[in-house]
């Protein structure tokens, strides 16, 4: 009984400002590896999609956290268990764990160190952890 139950909360639409930026970095952050792209089968047709992330390293380890809450690729990768991260003109397939805790509180805090005051103003209009899923990625041989 100590599990708490998995929030699927709506997402949230980003700000204006936020939108913006994202279509101006986001080809600058993935030509410069701040940035990946998640490649993940679709639930329901397993067509693959696309999204661009950024991934967040603490302890050697890599971890996906989604800003927006529970979107189509938190459902999709939760479902397969598995994807493909493409960085630095690599892909790597990798089993995706949730992690939720301690772990996904110093994931989110290293995380949030690394963002910018419009996007942690962005990222703090969901009330708390629960909202922004973590998956660790463990690489597959």
């Amino acid at each position: 009984m100590d599990e708490r139950p998995r929030v699927d909360s709506a997402t949230l639409s980003p700000t204006r400002a936020v939108a913006l930026f994202r279509r101006v970095a986001r080809p600058i952050m993935l030509r410069v590896g701040l940035a990946a792209v998640l490649e993940v089968p679709g639930q329901r047709t397993g067509t693959p999609r696309l999204v661009t992330l950024i991934p967040v390293e603490v302890d050697g380890t890599w971890y996906l956290t989604s800003f927006s809450g529970v979107t189509a690729w938190v459902r999709n990768l939760r479902a397969e268990g598995r994807g493909v991260l493409r960085r630095n003109g690599r892909s790597e397939a990798f089993t995706a764990i949730e992690v939720d805790g301690n772990e996904r509180d110093r994931v989110i805090a290293a995380y949030v160190a690394r963002l910018d005051r419009t996007f942690r103003r962005d990222f703090d209009r969901r009330p708390g952890a629960a909202d922004h899923p973590t998956f660790r990625v463990e690489p597959i041989s």
